[in-house]
């Protein structure tokens, strides 16, 4: 939003999260980040702060807090949202506008909007999710694919889409679609976006299954029914499912809510999807027991990638850390390396054997395991990572590799869905 023009003050509770911020430091990886952050704090248009005194002359506040599964069940925990909500309002000015960025489970504007109309009738809330892809959230920020918003009806709705107008400027003059509609829509657009993914992407995985016990190629499969224009060819990479902190949530919270409302059997699909996917990763570790008739009891296996996917630092609910625990916890020496992630899995998982290097991971290996598709992995040498093995015995968790190449360079090579 600096980078745009805007002068903007990031607020938050977390002072150590705030004092990496303010000194050009990001708590997290994502390419392109750290060096945007850098130039707009130079800018002077961009500062940040645990102080929520500092709001009172924004026109627009963004609420941008979590929404992670509840400890008791499948819901979302609004308790951020709520929290954050509650700190704002107070310090509202005349004509300020909330516009919620969080994905929340349908319902939930409607029952802020009802407090901001009791507690700071001055102000205006509006619902305008989110649709960042972790790895290209800068580039999904400044050039998002389309622009929604939830607001009110009639006038003070009009006022609002002003507002919000006037802060996306740049990008609804280069043509990005903008798409004006009730908060209950804005809502749900989000999160059956992302059941939507989740049930595509659990689909191939599904066909894995199938391809797995009849000798078919789900890779190539997916090649060809992804020449459909109907169904087309992204999300149907079949391999260890996905996580992070989006999908698998949103899916939960998304069924959990449908069952409060009464209508639970219209998305009882996503059960069967959140199902397959978690069985993907009872298949890795089922490969690798069967790598070693059922005992892995202080076999060395390499896992290539902890992050839940490429680009990130993210192991909320990663596949790939997942993984790596249960073979720990089965006894094995397990190595486990990442070129972003190894910090934030050691604060999820501190026992298990964190290596910087690949080389290190290699290093004798009897079994070595790529659980996320990290550039890193995908250009690996077959031949040159054979010669640092004890054993060249490849699982392909991501079907991320030529299994050609690996084959040919002395390898046993298994892919998931694949002969």
């Amino acid at each position: 939003m600096a980078s745009l023009g805007h002068t903007v003050v990031g607020v938050d509770v977390d002072a150590q999260k705030i004092e990496m911020l303010a000194s050009g430091r990001v708590p997290f990886y994502e390419p392109g980040f750290d060096e945007l952050l850098r130039e707009q704090l130079a800018s002077g248009r961009l500062a940040f702060s645990t102080d929520f005194a500092v709001i009172a002359d924004a026109e627009v506040h963004f609420l941008a807090v979590g929404t992670p599964q509840r400890a008791d069940g499948h819901g979302a925990n609004l308790a951020y949202v709520d929290a954050a909500f509650e700190s704002v309002l107070p310090h509202l000015a005349e004509g300020a506008l909330i516009a919620g960025k969080s994905t929340v489970p349908v319902g939930t504007a409607a029952r802020l909007d009802a407090i901001v109309r009791e507690k700071a009738p001055h102000a205006a809330l509006a619902w305008n999710p989110e649709f960042l892809r972790e790895g290209f959230a800068v580039e999904d920020t400044l050039r998002p694919d389309r622009l929604v918003y939830g607001v009110r009806p009639g006038d003070e709705g009009a006022s609002a889409v002003a507002q919000l107008d006037e802060v996306y400027a740049t990008a609804i003059e280069s043509g990005i679609p903008r798409l004006v509609m009730d908060f209950a829509t804005a809502e749900l657009v989000k999160v059956s976006a992302n059941a939507f993914l989740a049930t595509k992407i659990s689909f191939i995985n599904a066909m894995a299954e199938i391809a797995e016990v009849t000798g078919a190629d789900v890779t190539q499969l997916a090649d060809a029914i992804g020449h459909d224009a109907r169904i087309g060819r992204r999300f149907l990479n079949a391999g260890i499912g996905f996580g992070g902190g989006c999908l698998p949530k949103d899916i939960r919270a998304f069924s959990a809510r449908a069952e409060e409302l009464g209508v639970g059997r219209a998305v009882g699909f996503l059960r069967e999807v959140d199902e397959i996917n978690m069985r993907r990763r009872d298949r890795v570790v089922e490969l690798a027991l069967n790598a070693f008739d059922g005992d892995v009891t202080g076999r060395k296996i390499a896992v290539l990638g902890l992050a839940f996917k490429p680009d990130s630092d993210d192991v909320r609910d990663a596949p790939a850390l997942d993984v790596a625990y249960r073979l720990h916890d089965l006894g094995a020496d397990v190595r486990a390396t990442d070129p972003e992630a190894i910090e934030t899995a050691r604060r999820v998982h501190p026992e298990l054997n964190y290596v910087p290097q690949i080389t290190d991971a290699l290093a004798d290996a009897e079994l070595v395991i790529v659980a996320t598709e990290w550039r890193h992995f995908r250009e690996l040498d077959a031949a040159e990572a054979g010669s640092r093995v004890a054993r060249a015995h490849m699982i392909d968790a991501r079907n991320c590799l030529d299994p050609v190449a690996w084959r040919a360079a002395g390898w046993t090579f298994q892919g998931l869905g694949r002969p």
